[in-house]
Parts: C-alpha cells; structure tokens; sequence
C-alpha cells in the first residue's frame, strides 16, 4: 500500500509496533507515511472495491434498471401482438417468417451491439449511453406510428433497426450496474431486473390490443412510446455507476474468444445458441396457433401476457436459488423441463385450457434462462475478462435471435396443422439439446450430483 518513494517497512531497522511497522514518531522521523494513514487508505480501497449490496442508492439503481428493462425489452417481448397485427391487417401481403424478421432483428442488435456498447460503458459510465438510448427508443416508436400499410421497409427501419439500436444502448447499462451495487445478492439483483421485461411483456400487450381496435394502431403505439418515455425518464435519473471509469474506450477486448479453450464455456456458447434459437418462437406463435386450433380471440390475445406475467416470477426465484445452489443446477434443469413442456403439452394442445395451460407453464421455466446464463459465465470466467466473455456469448445469441423465428415462420407459411407440429417439434429440440450442452458443462464442473455449480 505505500508509495515506491518510501521506505519498505521490512528494512527498517528502528523501532517498530507489534505488527512490525516502525512507530508513528520514527515513521516521521524517516520520511514513511504514518501506520494510521496507511490504515485508512486500506480501508479507503475495499471501501470502493466492496459493493453495498444494499442500501437506497443500490435499490434505487435496480429500480431505474427495472423501468428500463420494462419498458423497451417489455415491448421487444410484446412482438407476438405486431406480428399478428401486421399478418392481419398492415402488411398481410408479407410471409410470416419476414414478418417475424422485425422483431428477431430486435433482438439481434440488442444483444449483437452489447460488447461495444459495454466497453463504452466502461469508459463512461451511462451518462451519454442512457440519454442517447432512450431518445432513440422513444423517437422509433413515434415513427413506427407514422408507417403506412402494404410498406414492410418502413417497419424494418423503424421497428427492425431503430428501435432495435435504441434497445442496445440501454439494454447493456442496465445489467452492468448491477455489477458496481451487488456481488453477494448479484444473481437475485439481476433477476429483479430481468423480471422487469416479463413484466414489459405483460402490461404492454395488454395495452395495444384493448387501444388498438378503439383508436386504431398509430395512437396505440403513441400512448405505448409515452410510458416508455416516462420509464426512461426515471433510468436516467436513477441509475448510477459507483466504480471509477476508465475514461477511455478500446475496441479491442470487447469480446473474447480464448474463453472457448474452456469446455465449459464453449459448451455454454452453443448450448446459448441452440436454446436462444428455439426460446422465443412460442412468444412470436402462441396466439396464431391458439387462433388457428379454435381458441377465441378474447383469450387469445391474453396468451402472450400469460407467458410473461409467469416470466417475472422465472425470472427473481432463479436468482434466489442459484446463489444458493449455484446458477448451472438452476438452469439446467429448467431449460429440460421447458423443452419437455414444448414436445409433449403444446404439441398435444387442441383446446383453450391446455394452450393456456402450456402458455403459463412455460413462461414459468423458459425465463429461468434469460437471468442465469450471465450468472454463470461470471462463475467460470476472470473478473477482469467477464465483460469480454459475456460479450462474445451475446454475439453468439445474436446470430441465433436474428436467425430463429424467421426460420420458425418458414415452417408454415401455410397454416396447417402438420405445419405447427413441424414447427413445436423443432422448438422443442433445439431447447432439448441446449440444455443437454449445458449438463455436459455442469459434468465438467464436478460429477457430484449436488456441488453448488
């Protein structure tokens, strides 16, 4: 702790304390700082080092991160009702699987864009990432409202592309403070905040369809633009980094890809992959498959809230869990059930009670996943490369968001019941081998059934 112009303590011969440094008078006496100043810069450091893991300012930040969660990725999540919408009545000329190619572009940029943007945070902090993000959401929203039917390049722009880089800018802020505030409650932090795009997912579908056939479709996305911006408003106030900032940006360690000398992390890499590929085709098909098997529309249109309202459960009571039993021996286990749900409950599903059934009980398990995959790439990668590693593992996800539910609207083009069975099927295997990747990486951790992994 002292300064390479004074003396080591070590080879001080005068007079020292019990514990070896030389006393206050002799340090003096010799130019070496004093035993009590050296204490309190001690104290000073782990101060800075040590997060609260409590306190109003810390729950104040997750309040901020919560808002901005819920009111970008909560739409980002009510996509099922544009798609349907737009097949419908906007731009019904368009294949399903282009259609579904907005909102997988959403997600591409969003987590695409994350190891830029999070070198950008850690060099300045949110200021100008907050600010820009949520004008842009906000702007993109105003100008989706503008698009003219029968024109799919105008919602790309704007919905696709726009929205979907407002998304980033925020998106990455809002998961890396967590880090400055919490590292023992770290895993029940995050998924409060994760929860907070379930929650998005529940209020905002519910808002579009009961505005959209009494004010039409621009005001409905208008009225939905002025919550968000309201939201926003409260994460820029709100949010707060605590640990100092580089104040300079490279571009150069935004990802890194030694991590995948790592079994363990390779594993997770594809496993994140097969199951991002597969996990949000139920949100963009549940309601056109519930309409197409007979369900009416009044409880058809609820489905998409009913998966995200179980979603916020899903997504805190991991957190509570793994930080106890550790992030591998949560996941794991929800991601087999979620695929099991896909393969036998939704691929038998004939009637209103068992969608609505499959619906709830899969936004239950599926968002285990959402919250715990950073967790556990934290557990197996170094503190100072984590940004990096969880960056690569994002631009991996990417690829499989931008590719997934487009590939999932080419299995029925024509609606047919043969086409939907191709489709479950396929959804739930791909979450079934995802899941089967990250037991291979648990195995590696240890063999013993119940280690904390």
């Amino acid at each position: 702790m002292l300064n390479s112009e004074h003396p080591d303590p070590d080879m001080f011969i005068g007079s020292k304390t019990a514990d070896g440094y030389p006393t206050e008078s002799e340090a003096v006496l010799y130019g070496m700082p004093p035993k009590s100043q050296v204490l309190a810069v001690e104290v000073a450091l782990v101060t800075v080092d040590e997060p609260p893991d409590g306190g109003l300012q810390a729950w104040l930040v997750i309040l901020g991160s919560f808002l901005n969660l819920f009111s970008t990725f909560g739409v980002v999540n009510s996509y099922g009702v544009f798609q349907e919408h737009y097949t419908t009545t906007l731009l019904p000329e368009s294949p399903s699987s282009v259609i579904s190619l907005i909102g997988s572009l959403q997600l591409a940029l969003l987590y695409g864009m994350s190891p830029l943007i999070g070198r950008i945070y850690d060099a300045y902090g949110s200021t100008v990432l907050l600010p820009l993000g949520s004008f842009i959401t906000v702007l993109s929203m105003m100008l989706l409202s503008l698009c003219q039917a029968h024109h799919p390049y105008q919602f790309f722009l704007c919905q696709g592309i726009f929205f979907g880089i407002g998304n980033a800018l925020v998106f990455t802020p809002a998961l890396a403070v967590v880090g400055h505030w919490f590292r023992r409650r770290r895993a029940y932090a995050i998924g409060i905040v994760a929860s907070g795009s379930a929650f998005g997912g529940v209020i905002y579908p519910v808002m579009l369809q009961q505005l959209i056939p009494k004010i039409g479709f621009p005001w409905a996305v208008r009225i939905a633009g002025f919550v968000t911006l309201a939201c926003l408003c409260v994460s820029c106030l709100t949010m707060r980094t605590r640990l100092p900032l580089s104040r300079h940006v490279t571009f150069r360690d935004a990802m890194d890809f030694t991590g995948f000398k790592d079994w363990r992390y390779a594993l997770s890499a594809v496993g994140a992959f097969m199951a991002f590929y597969a996990l949000f085709i139920p949100y963009f098909y549940i309601q056109q498959y519930a309409l197409f098997e007979g369900v009416s529309p009044h409880l058809a249109e609820y489905l998409l809230p009913i998966i995200n309202a179980l979603g916020i459960p899903a997504r805190i009571l991991p957190g509570l869990f793994a930080d106890r039993l550790g992030p591998l021996n949560v996941l794991t286990p929800a991601m087999v059930i979620s695929g099991l749900l896909v393969l036998i409950l939704w691929l038998l599903s004939r009637g209103a009670v068992a969608i609505t059934l499959f619906a709830a009980l899969y936004g239950l398990f599926s968002g285990a996943f959402v919250s715990l995959l950073p967790s556990y790439i934290a557990t197996i990668s170094p503190v100072e490369r984590f940004g990096a590693r969880l960056g690569s593992i994002y631009l991996v996800v990417a690829v499989a968001n931008l590719v997934g539910t487009p590939t999932a609207g080419a299995f029925i083009e024509v609606v047919n019941q043969h086409n939907f069975n191709s489709l479950i099927i396929f959804t739930g295997v791909l979450v079934l081998t995802g899941s089967f990747l990250f037991a291979w990486a648990r195995t590696i951790h240890s063999p013993h059934l119940w280690a904390k992994v």
